[in-house]
């Protein structure tokens, strides 16, 4: 989901390799440096790349290795812990990005902290444009499709599900893309990756009614773009290979570009109506998110296709499909739908998921609680309306291509 309208828009800077943090250190950093480090890539050969330049820039740093998504009370923990901090170096997946972001606001703003822990209805909490960080942060993302490297947005946990924050002053200063921090990403993971990226590109596409050509040709071309990158992936997996590091770049771009404001400028900012349903999904049956988000969405574009406006427009859909399956020769079903669950299927992504009506009905309640019943995010869409299309994702009548 991208949140690059709110707030002042202050670009990240970005740079392919990590050579490039030495120069960046010298001139944001006189002496010390705190390094983030997800637990699950510790040992990678990009945290030793990253501490190098730390030592060739000239700069004392300070490890701290983190595990699990974190909730508040473990964010705020670790704002105090970079108390002394005069740049942040962040090396992990979209989780840990996420927690080393809103650390170095908490840090610089501590009154963030009571917003955050005040009650809210609603799973949106924004952040006001006035809170800034006054440490720099460069993020080096190990995964691709969050794109939390470019995005004013963090998934946090907390005891009502998770919780989306936006603010302008949770991007990042610099992000570091390099081949060197995907090398030990599963192709299975790199495929899901790729599949993020097109649920958010397509859903803010679909999602809104109204014709943009410029930017709707900017999102066509990088979904066109995305779909190529996906079925090259496909194609090396299935033929026993991996995925080489100039094919990972590419994904890596793609996942940043797509918070770029520019593809949203003037888009209803709610218009990804499934990815609240597959955030509630996935965490109440304690899912993989693209999991959920995979056995969602040719159930998703079926309802848009009916068509029922309130989830999205159904002439859009067919339009951006369309651009896709000329631009493959043919490769997928040309119907959407069918078209869609190919793409799944062939990209290998599991969308296979089962619960019980009662578990569901529960998962509906949380989704209403938190992003409807009056709120935008979901618009006039009913609980009947979310529960049935949660229970068509759940099925075991599943959607193939035909």
């Amino acid at each position: 989901m991208s949140a690059q309208s709110l707030g002042r828009y202050r670009p990240t800077q970005v740079i392919y390799g990590s050579d490039g943090l030495t120069g960046w250190l010298t001139e944001r950093c006189r002496q010390r440096v705190t390094l983030l480090v997800d637990a699950g890539v510790a040992e990678a050969p990009i945290v030793t790349r990253i501490r190098q330049g730390i030592a060739w820039a000239g700069r004392a740093s300070e490890l701290v290795v983190l595990s699990g998504p974190g909730d508040l009370d473990s964010v705020s923990e670790l704002a105090g812990h970079l108390e002394n901090a005069e740049a942040v170096v962040a090396v992990g997946g979209g989780s840990l990005l996420d927690q080393a972001k809103l650390a170095v606001l908490l840090k610089s703003d501590p009154t963030l902290r009571t917003r955050l822990t005040m009650r809210h209805r609603n799973g949106l909490v924004l952040l006001p444009p006035s809170s800034e960080p006054l440490v720099p942060l460069a993020a080096v993302p190990t995964t691709v499709g969050t794109g939390s490297e470019l995005s004013s947005a963090v998934c946090l946990a907390s005891a009502r599900g998770k919780r989306l924050i936006l603010g302008s002053g949770l991007q990042p200063e610099l992000a570091i893309l390099d081949p060197l921090s995907t090398k030990t990403l599963p192709g299975d993971l790199l495929a899901e990756g790729a599949l993020e990226i097109l649920f958010r590109l397509a859903g803010m596409y679909v999602g809104d009614h109204t014709d943009l050509p410029t930017e709707d040709a900017f999102a066509e071309t990088l979904l066109r773009r995305l779909v190529r990158l996906g079925n090259e992936l496909a194609d090396t997996l299935a033929a026993g290979g991996r995925a080489g590091g100039a094919l990972r770049l590419e994904i890596a771009k793609l996942s940043g570009l797509s918070h770029n404001p520019w593809i949203n400028h003037s888009r209803d900012p709610n218009a990804c109506k499934g990815w609240y349903l597959a955030n509630e999904l996935s965490s109440g049956l304690g899912l993989r998110k693209m999991t959920a988000a995979a056995a969602l969405l040719p159930h998703l574009w079926a309802a848009i296709s009916a068509p029922d406006p309130r989830w999205g427009s159904a002439r859009r859909l067919d339009r951006l499909w369309e651009a896709i399956w000329t631009a493959e020769a043919g490769r997928f079903p040309r119907n959407p739908v069918d078209g869609v669950a190919f793409l799944i299927d062939s990209w290998q992504v599991d969308r296979r998921i089962s619960a019980d009506p009662a578990r569901i009905a529960e998962i509906t309640r949380a989704t209403v609680r938190a992003w409807s019943a009056g709120l935008p995010t979901l618009g006039t869409l009913t609980s009947t309306d979310i529960e049935d299309l949660l229970m068509r994702s759940v099925s075991p009548e599943i959607l193939t291509a035909r």
